[in-house]
């Protein structure tokens, strides 16, 4: 993943937790090809191992195709054993030096760290080369508490580490919120439509 903050947020795009890898992997593959992806994210949320690694080699096949990085969610021990660029991590900062040590230097060590400030600095501190805060919208899951403005804001002013912005997005908020995160994290968003790249390019519409 880019460390270079760009001048516009790039697009990071997040499976679904669910998905028949014949219905999706066209999807998928059509998306890539229509927008211009920083990194996929495999957020499975199957407890079954084979269905995982099943999932992760047809995907990594249409991501480094088109020269997209991969990374899986939570799985550390199949980032190398499956061929993929990383693991996005979603317990704040506590599993980020583990992973790095595991992993070495090379793979892309990412933290989901809520609303966190103080999570955020301290998963960077061990490792990590991304923080994502979320989520930004309005969600009825979890506890309701939001990753607001005010927190990119800062985070853009004081911190160097590359953030994600994520969860329950709208394009109201990629207007407001693209000034001051590098990336949106987008998945459940769009995977619903009959055509996700459109409803892609409709939410973020402000970045065009």
């Amino acid at each position: 993943m880019p460390q270079d903050a760009p001048e516009q947020p790039q697009i990071y795009l997040i499976t679904p937790p669910a998905f028949e890898i014949d219905a999706f992997a066209p999807k998928l593959a059509a998306v890539l090809d229509g927008m211009e992806i920083a990194c996929l994210r495999l957020a499975h949320a199957s407890s079954d191992a084979d269905d995982v690694a099943r999932a992760a080699d047809a995907l990594r096949v249409i991501a480094h195709e088109r020269d997209v990085p991969i990374v899986i969610e939570k799985h550390l021990g199949m980032v190398e054993r499956l061929g993929l660029d990383g693991v996005h991590l979603t317990d704040a900062a506590r599993s980020v030096r583990k992973a790095r040590k595991e992993l070495g230097t090379d793979p892309i060590v990412g933290a989901f760290c809520g609303a966190s400030t103080h999570e955020g600095m301290t998963a960077g501190e061990v490792g990590a080369d991304y923080i994502a805060f979320g989520p930004v919208g309005d969600s009825p899951l979890g506890d309701g508490t939001r990753a607001e403005h005010d927190l990119f804001a800062w985070w853009s002013q004081m911190i160097e580490l590359p953030v994600v912005a994520e969860g329950a997005l709208t394009v109201d908020l990629v207007a407001q919120l693209a000034p001051v995160t590098d990336f949106f994290a987008i998945g459940q968003e769009i995977w619903k439509a009959e055509d996700p790249l459109a409803a892609l390019k409709t939410l973020i519409a402000p970045l065009r």
